[in-house]
């Protein structure tokens, strides 16, 4: 965590915490002791029941032995404001630092008295020199009672933020920086009798905060957060003279009557299913489907069922507090059961002899992990925040392929499913359990070990590949698990922590992926809509050329001798743009690849070959070089990877890249008589580069045209200013020595 204000503080600004009081707890100022950041942060616990945090102000409650905090709802745009105080700066302006990296929708207003506010959009302001280190733009206003900043809503069913603040009349210059927050999870505390200090921290443990009482204290060494006048959040805000609102659909939004919005959502009362069997909480997991039964052992225990009823009680709270006016399954994880007498001897077959202890199972029963813990220790990890779940998940997943791997009568479908679902592990955040030789330590989870070795794995998906070869359709998940594989993501990754290159089995699929090119082009944006589960699969030429380009090592095939990995790479591009597939992006990459095996000399003729081939189908024209390129620009989706200069100046660099590699590896006449015509068309792009001057007199000496080749240096070597040095004195050498005849 990067620091505590922007990774855990903001946690405070939704939420609640509360903390076990083993003493009076006194209203007044609380101070956080120094951090390893050095922040102070204020807590003050007011009259009527009010407190403030920094710049947050809210309500909060007695209950029992807890404090509640209870945050307003942020809306999700906070200004810091500070003023500041110059003696020699004039009083009719003030100074303004506005830092955002993006100033569109942000809108600053200046008010005296009960005079309309004067509003200017930010990005329209003329800027005081140039923004400063941290781009924060400069600017001056006029020196007025109240200051409004504004953040406007995207549409017009999205409100504006209005904030109203007052300017002191001595103040000649303010900073603004505007500072989004979202909504946050809980935090939790105590008070320590023995310190007098309140100990906050996230709910994972982490991060902890101490606040000590203000009176404690010699002095107070917290500023005061500026607080604005007002803070409404407004519909369809506006103001004399401003432009119409677009909205989504690029119409224009209708202004109307300014509504002020304060809505808070309610909560959910959130109620956990609790069987009385184990069979019974297994039967119920497995229909609910995407959770994980956690079976608590403490049988001994007298006390057991009310600690678990305590446990189940909390936790109720807990994931309730996340919903707002509808149940979300995501927050729902985990079902829970205490086992009884009656499950001895489950617990005996599954040698689970620790007591109090913790058994995770899967939606069939299976056993995945254990813990010598009770469930209080493991409170935490057991939320929507804490890591456990994706563990689970992964060890879930992992347990299964292994043993549809292992099981031969498993068929081609299980296999291909298993082979997916490992792929999709990817997706999931990397909290995974590391099953290396280092043991757990004491009431840490210890999860379940698979049989399965790599070789295993490998067999059964190379006999998959082969027996799809001959589909007369795709099969879509075979597809996603083909690109996940082929792009070092699939099973070798997420099961072997494998970093693979490239194998036969590997160029096989990409075959399979060719082949059926246009059958998963129309399918792939109904198949990635069917399942949040599934890896979304981009378009197929992209996804090869990305596998292709990642693919650096040796390709070998295990029945015939080791062959250069450029060969299969190269047949592979030949393949896709030969089906008429090819478009900017795999060409890009496939040049990209050409040229860094370019030292080969069969590559380095394919380089040029391929080049020609593609500049006389795709860039050539007897009519103007800017619109054809446009025209590409505009009809082949992977070119807005660029922007529109980028493309220009990637196909100047091209062309001049590939005349070059002729300047240094050919002295075949047609070779560059093809390559003058490359050069020169990086010039009419882009005009007196002095690389492209140099590459193309260069072609031109060696074409015999000196002369021509000797006025093309010279105007090289006169726009070298900019040049670095090294290269400068090449190019003044090359003109000497065409000069003199020396070249």
């Amino acid at each position: 965590m990067r620091n505590f204000l922007s990774g855990t503080l903001v946690l405070f600004f939704v939420t609640s915490f509360s903390f076990a009081q083993n003493q009076t707890l006194e209203k007044g100022s609380y101070l956080s002791k120094d951090n390893d950041q050095g922040l102070k942060i204020k807590l003050n616990l007011l009259e009527n029941n009010k407190y403030e945090l920094v710049f947050l102000e809210g309500d909060y409650e007695v209950k029992n032995d807890s404090l509640l905090l209870k945050g307003k709802n942020r809306d999700g745009v906070v200004f810091d404001v500070d003023y500041t105080y110059d003696k020699s700066e004039s009083a009719g302006k003030l100074k303004v630092k506005f830092t955002e990296s993006l100033y569109y929708g942000f809108y600053i207003g200046t008010q005296n008295g009960s005079d309309p506010v004067q509003y200017q959009k930010i990005s329209d302001i003329e800027v005081v020199g140039d923004p400063s280190a941290d781009s924060s733009l400069n600017f001056e206003i006029d020196h007025a009672q109240f200051l409004y900043l504004v953040y406007e809503g995207y549409d017009s069913s999205t409100p504006s933020k209005v904030l109203k603040y007052e300017i002191p009349a001595k103040a000649t210059g303010v900073a603004i920086q505007y500072q989004p927050y979202s909504d946050n999870p809980e935090l939790k505390g105590f008070f320590d009798k023995k310190k007098n200090e309140l100990v906050v921290f996230e709910i994972s443990g982490k991060n902890p905060l101490t606040f000590q009482n203000a009176k404690a204290l010699n002095k107070e060494s917290v500023k005061t957060k500026l607080l604005p006048l007002e803070n409404k959040s407004i519909t369809d805000w506006t103001y004399p003279g401003k432009e119409p609102l677009l909205t989504e659909d690029w119409g224009v939004g209708t202004d109307s009557v300014a509504t002020a919005v304060y809505d808070v959502a309610p909560k959910v009362n959130f109620k956990l299913k609790v069987e009385k069997s184990l069979a019974d909480a297994i039967k119920v997991t497995k229909a609910t489907g995407d959770k994980f039964l956690i079976v608590y052992n403490d049988i001994n225990n007298k006390s057991a069922q009310d600690d678990f009823d305590a446990f189940v009680i909390a936790q109720e709270v807990s994931i309730g507090y996340n919903f707002y006016d509808a149940y979300d399954a995501q927050y729902d994880r985990f079902n829970y059961y205490l086992a009884t007498k009656s499950d001895k001897a489950w617990l005996k077959k599954n040698k689970i002899t620790d007591s109090p202890s913790i058994i995770v199972l899967d939606e069939n029963g299976a056993v995945l992990a254990t813990a010598k813990s009770t469930l209080v220790d493991k409170t935490d990890m057991f939320s929507y925040y804490g890591s456990l779940f994706n563990k689970f998940k992964k060890t879930y997943a992992k347990n299964n392929f292994a043993k549809t791997i292992t099981n031969k009568k498993a068929s081609d479908a299980e296999l291909i499913k298993a082979f997916n679902d490992v792929a999709a592990l990817g997706n999931i955040s990397d909290y995974d359990y590391d099953y290396g030789t280092e043991e757990p330590k004491e009431g840490d989870f210890k999860f379940i070990k698979f049989d399965l070795d790599k070789k295993q794995a490998q067999q059964a998906w190379d006999k998959i590949i082969v027996t799809h070869q001959k589909d007369a359709k795709p099969n879509m998940i075979l597809v996603e698990a083909i690109l996940q594989e082929i792009k070092s993501v699939g099973f070798n990754k997420q099961v072997f922590s494998v970093d693979k290159v490239l194998n036969d089995t590997d160029f096989k699929s990409i075959d399979y992926l060719i082949k059926h090119y246009d059958a998963i082009e129309a399918l792939r944006t109904e198949y990635n809509a069917q399942d949040e589960s599934h890896v979304a699969i981009g378009n197929i030429n992209t996804e090869i050329s990305t596998a292709l380009q990642n693919n650096t090592s040796l390709y070998v095939d295990e029945n015939t001798e080791a062959k250069s990995d450029s060969e299969k790479v190269m047949e592979t591009y030949k393949k896709l743009i030969s089906s008429g597939k090819g478009n900017f992006d795999s060409y890009r990459n496939y040049f990209y690849y050409l040229a860094a095996h370019a030292v080969n000399e069969d590559v380095g003729n394919t380089y040029l070959k391929e080049f020609d081939a593609y500049f006389n189908k795709v860039l050539a024209t007897q009519e103007n070089v800017i619109q054809r390129l446009d025209e590409i620009y505009s009809t082949d989706v992977t070119a807005s990877y660029f922007d529109w200069k980028e493309f220009k100046e990637y196909h100047t660099n091209l062309c001049n890249d590939v005349a070059w590699y002729t300047v240094l590896h050919s002295n075949d006449a047609a070779s560059i008589k093809k390559a003058i015509i490359w050069s020169e068309y990086s010039l009419v792009v882009k005009k007196n580069d002095p690389y492209y001057l140099d590459t193309l007199a260069q072609l031109y000496y060696k074409d015999g045209q000196k002369e021509r080749a000797i006025k093309m240096q010279q105007q090289a070597v006169e726009l070298s200013k900019d040049v670095e040095e090294e290269t400068k004195i090449e190019m003044q050498e090359t003109l000497v020595k065409m000069q003199n005849g020396t070249y």
